[in-house]
């Protein structure tokens, strides 16, 4: 009897929550707005740089007088959080902020508030691809990042940059031990050695299935690699490759732009330190903003997440962070690479046949060496 009561107390909470939703998403903006500001407040999940999301949300506050609270907290909590608290009837986020790749890991549909698009200012130039993952008009982003190349100017010049891996090959020949990368703690390394595989071979990067056939047909880049020999070092993580190259040891690592950014702003890496991204291509990608169905305050949560995502905000992540702007008319000019080499820019591959491709280097380069 007790379940019973307590699958038809859900069904109906579900019922209740849906027909909330269509009478929100059914209002004209400025009755969203409207109800936001009567909200007062609403909560972002991010995990990173919240000190600085405090300070940049001030803006937000001033234009909308709606409070933004940014609790501390990691990105796999702050998504298991959300999962836990979806048969509640209101949880306690308003705003997730999590990579792109993790739409596609839960029923977006039914956990999610949407589709969004049609009902903000602009929509049409809100980006809700990145990456390669499809946000399904659900999730929408707000930071890009890339990976690509760090280098030092002090050793090697801007038109003696690997622009091939024939001449990634001849740079480890001529000046074994000066280029380093990771594959574990960060995934700098890993977009390297994922570039490299899917730039020698004819395997399919776009899938995440996993065969013994694809796996199979990446043993000549396994080769390629032990080949070098001492040509490349093996860091132990995005920044302990930044911290070598800025004392001097490397003149080229394997890097994310904003990483590298934040860095040199910090003061622990030297603003001698430059990056491009290379011709063959190396990931790009970035984090999506979505608004869970229980949110506390759902319309603060829509004018917050579409704030984040305009042009404006957008240029303030870019100067401030040196994120990759993910809205067309924002200005991107603090970006450390031009927007013509963004062209090079490759989608990730998917899990779980990016991972094994990771897995799959440690097992045949790295323990073999």
């Amino acid at each position: 009897m007790l379940r019973t009561l307590l699958a038809t107390a859900a069904a109906v909470g579900l019922a209740t929550s849906a027909t909330a939703d269509e009478a929100l998403l059914a209002k004209s903006w400025d009755k969203i707005v409207a109800q936001a500001q009567a909200e007062g407040q609403v909560n972002w999940f991010v995990w990173y740089f919240q000190p600085q999301y405090r300070e940049i949300a001030q803006a937000f506050t001033e234009q909308y007088g709606i409070e933004v609270r940014i609790p501390e907290g990691t990105h796999q909590g702050n998504v298991d959080k959300m999962l836990a608290e979806r048969g509640r009837e209101t949880g306690d986020i308003d705003v997730l902020a999590m990579g792109a790749d993790r739409i596609d890991t839960f029923d977006h549909e039914a956990v999610l508030l949407g589709p969004l698009r049609a009902l903000m200012p602009g929509g049409e130039k809100m980006i809700d691809d990145v990456g390669g993952y499809e946000g399904h008009d659900y999730a929408w982003a707000y930071w890009g990042n890339q990976t690509g190349i760090a280098f030092d100017p002090n050793q090697i010049t801007a038109d003696e940059l690997p622009q091939t891996l024939e001449e990634v090959q001849a740079f480890w020949e001529a000046q074994p031990g000066r280029f380093g990368f990771n594959y574990e703690n960060g995934g700098s390394g890993p977009s390297f050695i994922h570039s490299v595989a899917r730039t020698m071979t004819d395997v399919d990067f776009a899938s995440g299935e996993v065969t013994d056939a694809k796996l199979e047909a990446l043993a000549p880049v396994w080769d390629w690699f032990l080949k070098a020999g001492d040509g490349f070092v093996i860091t132990a993580s995005n920044a302990d490759s930044l911290t070598r190259i800025s004392s001097g040891e490397f003149a080229l690592v394997a890097a994310w732009e904003d990483h590298l950014f934040n860095l040199q702003n910090q003061g622990e890496v030297d603003e001698r330190i430059q990056f491009y991204i290379p011709e063959w291509g190396m990931a790009g990608g970035g984090n999506t903003n979505v608004i869970p169905k229980n949110a506390p305050n759902p319309a603060a949560a829509i004018v917050f997440l579409h704030w984040v995502a305009s042009a404006e905000t957008q240029t303030t992540f870019n100067t401030v962070f040196g994120a990759a702007p993910m809205h067309p008319d924002a200005d991107d000019s603090n970006a450390l690479v031009p927007a013509a080499q963004r062209a090079f820019s490759t989608n990730w591959p998917p899990n779980p046949f990016g991972a094994e491709v990771t897995k799959a280097f440690i097992e045949n380069v790295a323990l073999e060496r």
